[in-house]
């Protein structure tokens, strides 16, 4: 029964409290991932192999794929938020492990008898649904180490054979990091007294190399994409500041508008290319670490894991690197143009409100002086209709004497006419402009 696998063995449930005093609400998460990962118990000899899938869909892929291998064997399937299961399979196991972007599918059993090939033991048959498209698939086969075992050897290829002992020398670790027919890489343990513990923990760690190496290579074909495109904003940015350095430079608000158009571009492809990065980065340096675990020792005439990888990897990392930097330097000075830029057009434009001003300046003080034209015009234009209505008056009035003649009467109305209706014009302006001084 599954529930009795020792992969599903979680012990007792966490308390709520230690001692009576209430424990952290993180506490049972923090505790358990410790133990969220056991590796297998490993005797001699055994075969493992391993299928890493890209699951785009999340966990719902993997639970589906898990409901399905359970029924066929008749035990109920894992809850929906579990992370890893386990449940036998034939003479061997088959575990499950969620990660953040994949998952695997770990099955662990005896080597096929010969002249068979042992995919009848296998989980990954016909009724095998696939929760993803397959980035990491690994054959690792375990044998007693004895001199005639070291003939298995030549089946790698000798080109890039890496071979070394770990362990303290109880093991031996072998391949050549290329796939076969079945598109698997295949990976040789020699066993030379290793406890079941520990050939199980060396195992794994194996395996996860290869997986890891494949993941964090995945940033490669991303760097070498953008390399161009990055370029291609690189030359472009060197020209449009060879042009904002000439004293014939276009107009400052065209350039401005096409570096805004190369940063976008610039940011789009880094926040396109941020997650993949990032994830290489990680899964380079859990490579790295589990090399270091490995604690290999050189078998002289034969490669080392860690110095291919080494030589193979690393490369690939700095240009992964590389590129991010470049990323950041570029955008960095794509920042810096556009606001010496925006400096210029700023000042453009307080040059035109200047020069506007002024013209509102100019116009206003014309304004004034044509006021002031009409305004004497219609001082006069009215002192000659009020000097008229006077004339009238005074030819239509009786004479009060003989001396006393129309036309003398109204020569006599003149300067006080103009007098009149030019401090009542000028009373009036003055009231309009004390009106607009209060609002």
């Amino acid at each position: 029964m599954t529930e009795n696998f020792p992969g599903n063995q979680e012990g007792p449930p966490l308390t709520g409290s230690v001692m009576g005093f209430p424990a952290h609400a993180g506490r049972p998460g923090a505790i358990g991932e410790v133990h969220a990962r056991p590796h297998p118990l490993i005797s001699v000899p055994r075969r493992l192999i391993q299928l890493s899938f890209m699951t785009e869909a999340g966990s719902t892929a993997d639970h589906a794929v898990l409901v399905e291998l359970s029924q066929r064997l008749g035990i109920a399937p894992p809850d929906r938020q579990a992370r890893h299961y386990a449940m036998s399979w034939g003479r061997g196991s088959l575990r499950w492990e969620r990660h953040t972007e994949f998952s695997t599918y770990l099955w662990e059993g005896p080597p096929p008898a010969r002249g068979k090939s042992g995919r009848e033991d296998l989980p990954f048959g016909d009724g095998f649904s696939p929760p993803g498209t397959v980035i990491s698939g690994v054959r690792l086969d375990i044998r007693k180490w004895a001199p005639q075992g070291e003939k298995l050897i030549a089946d790698f290829d000798p080109g890039s054979l890496c071979y070394s002992t770990v362990e303290g020398g109880k093991a031996a670790a072998i391949t050549d990091f290329r796939q076969d027919g079945d598109g698997m890489t295949r990976i040789l343990l020699l066993d030379g007294g290793l406890s079941p513990a520990r050939a199980g923990a060396l195992s794994q760690r194996l395996i996860e190399i290869e997986t890891y190496r494949t993941l964090a290579m995945l940033g490669l074909p991303l760097a070498q994409s953008l390399s161009p495109r990055i370029r291609r904003i690189e030359d472009r940015l060197a020209q449009l500041t060879g042009e904002m350095r000439s004293n014939n430079r276009r107009d400052s608000r065209g350039l401005l508008a096409e570096l805004t158009e190369l940063a976008a571009q610039l940011e789009a492809d880094a926040a396109a290319s941020l997650y993949r990065f990032g994830a290489s980065r990680a899964y380079h340096g859990i490579v790295e670490e589990r090399l270091a675990a490995l604690g290999e020792q050189v078998v002289p005439g034969f490669d080392s894991w860690g110095g291919f990888l080494q030589r193979r990897v690393s490369p690939a990392m700095r240009t992964c690197r590389s590129i991010e930097e470049r990323q950041a330097n570029l955008s960095r000075k794509l920042a810096r143009a556009a606001t010496l830029l925006r400096t210029w057009v700023d000042v453009e434009v307080e040059r035109q409100n200047r020069n506007l001003l002024a013209s509102m300046d100019r116009r206003a003080k014309l304004q004034l002086r044509l006021q002031q034209t009409v305004e004497g015009l219609s001082v006069a234009a009215v002192s000659y209709y009020v000097v008229g209505l006077i004339g009238y008056v005074a030819k239509g009035s009786p004479p009060v004497s003989a001396a006393v003649k129309p036309e003398l009467v109204t020569a006599f109305s003149v300067p006080l006419v103009l007098a009149g209706v030019w401090w009542l014009v000028r009373r009036i302006r003055r009231s309009h402009s004390d009106e607009d001084i209060t609002d």
